[in-house]
């Protein structure tokens, strides 16, 4: 019997999957942040759930930086001025 080739249910939405309008928030590394001020800030500007929020914080002491939040230029510039109240570097860039 043949493979049936299904397609991707979110490819079938409707929705225009063009990504050169995805921005993406970066969160950097540092020296005077603590790890529960991080995940409860991410928490905070993401709506992201704990476990997320704790593994994004992993990322960011560990690697030096995360991809924490992505979406329009607006959302990601929201989610970014939050996160930059406890004084965390971030960069919106394009993705």
């Amino acid at each position: 019997m043949p493979q049936q080739t299904i397609a991707r249910p979110d490819l079938l939405d409707g929705v225009d999957n063009d990504l050169s309008n995805e921005f993406g928030v970066i969160v950097f590394d540092n020296d005077h942040n603590t790890v529960p001020e991080v995940i409860a800030i991410l928490m905070k500007a993401t709506g992201c759930p704990l476990p997320e929020a704790e593994m994004e914080t992993w990322e960011i002491h560990h690697q030096g930086r995360s991809l924490v939040h992505h979406g329009d230029r607006a959302e990601c510039e929201r989610v970014a001025n939050v996160i930059e109240t406890i004084g965390i570097k971030v960069s919106v860039d394009q993705i």
